[in-house]
């Protein structure tokens, strides 16, 4: 099932907007694609914020320790 669509008004760099036109390129899309990719690195950041103390926790143990299983590693 898609999403529901909204109508937004963004204001956009006229130079970019008239040569994107130009390009024949789909507006909606491209829009619609940056805000996916800009929400997605978003989210990716804050869950290294909430996570740091546990990353770091664990890279503590990997260099004391070595690589859970390392052992059987082949490469």
């Amino acid at each position: 099932m898609a999403a529901s669509r909204t109508l937004a008004r963004l204001p956009l760099n006229g130079a970019l907007l008239s040569e994107a036109q130009a390009l024949k390129v789909d507006l909606s899309e491209a829009a619609e694609d940056g805000i996916a990719r800009a929400v997605k690195a978003e989210k990716e950041r804050l869950w290294k914020i909430e996570n740091a103390e546990a990353i770091r926790i664990e890279n503590e143990y990997v260099e004391k320790h070595g690589l859970p299983l390392g052992r059987f590693r082949q490469f």
